[in-house]
């Protein structure tokens, strides 16, 4: 059962999915030699300052390997006021793991970011959009079972999502209890939703096109939700060897998002899915 958020949100919001370059669903990081090549903590340090410019908050999606392996680093990111979510440890698809795979990861991730913040993740998004009300029904149950308010894993999107699916924050009822799912920015046309909201469309499509989505979307009453990945700030950092399209979809051109990135906080204001969610249960 479906039921949509209020529409009185003034605020937009900003997540990065915090993983490294060579997470890359479907490549094991064995076969890309990055040992001592990894680059998360200068551009997370980059995007914080860039945040912090704009006296913005994110949610940050923090993957349980790389809390594991950079600790004081997420415990900079929440020093800072952001949120702090779960990603999952092992970057795998949803669709790959078991339910009780996906529940363990879920865990062993909430148990790290609590001792490492004080504070347990409310928050899940799945590693390139891998939950499915069709394929992984169950995972929205645990996700309710271990306590998380809300989950922003479906997007409205053709091939990587479900095209007819909401495109703003809606209710999902299950037998352990209510979850919030937040999809991320798409612009609605005539021929389908575009997927301006990150990766390469917000890297691809015209900045007016973005401005207008989330001018659409305040006039709403709705959250824009933009997502961004450290190595789309990272131009010069390294790359997995892929095909072109892969490549394309993963890295995008050598230009950097940041530029955009910063107009865009010039121009809204964005802030954590927690405290949306908060705004949303506060009006129920």
């Amino acid at each position: 059962m479906l039921s949509h958020a209020p529409a009185h949100s003034l605020f937009h919001a900003i997540t990065v999915d915090l993983e490294d370059w060579y997470h890359v669903c479907g490549v094991s990081r064995q076969t890309t030699n990055s040992s001592g090549m990894e680059r998360i903590v200068p551009v997370t340090k980059s995007i914080l300052g860039l945040l912090h410019r704009h006296q913005s908050k994110a949610t940050f999606f923090v993957l349980g390997s790389v809390a594991e392996q950079y600790p004081e680093l997420i415990e900079n990111i929440a020093q800072h006021g952001h949120e702090i979510a779960s990603h999952g440890w092992s970057h795998r698809l949803v669709t790959e793991l078991t339910p009780d795979e996906f529940a363990d990861e879920l865990l062993r991730t909430a148990d790290l970011l609590e001792r490492q913040t004080g504070k347990r993740p409310a928050g899940f998004r799945a590693p390139q959009w891998s939950l499915c009300r069709r394929r992984t029904p169950w995972a929205f149950e645990i996700l309710a079972q271990q306590g998380y308010t809300y989950d922003s894993s479906l997007t409205p999107l053709a091939f990587v999502g479900d095209a007819g699916g909401p495109r703003i924050p809606h209710r999902i009822e299950t037998q352990a209890g209510v979850l919030w799912e937040i999809p991320p920015l798409v612009t609605p046309t005539p021929w389908g939703n575009l997927p301006t909201g990150g990766g390469w469309g917000f890297r691809v499509f015209p900045e007016w096109l973005l401005r207008q989505t989330l001018l659409a979307d305040q006039r709403q009453g709705q959250p824009g939700v933009l997502f961004i990945h450290p190595r789309e700030l990272d131009p010069d950092g390294p790359r997995i060897a892929l095909n072109f399209l892969r490549s394309f979809l993963a890295y995008g051109p050598r230009a950097s998002s940041e530029p955009r990135l910063e107009r865009l906080l010039e121009l809204f204001r964005f802030t954590t899915l927690e405290e949306l969610v908060s705004s949303w249960q506060s009006a129920s």
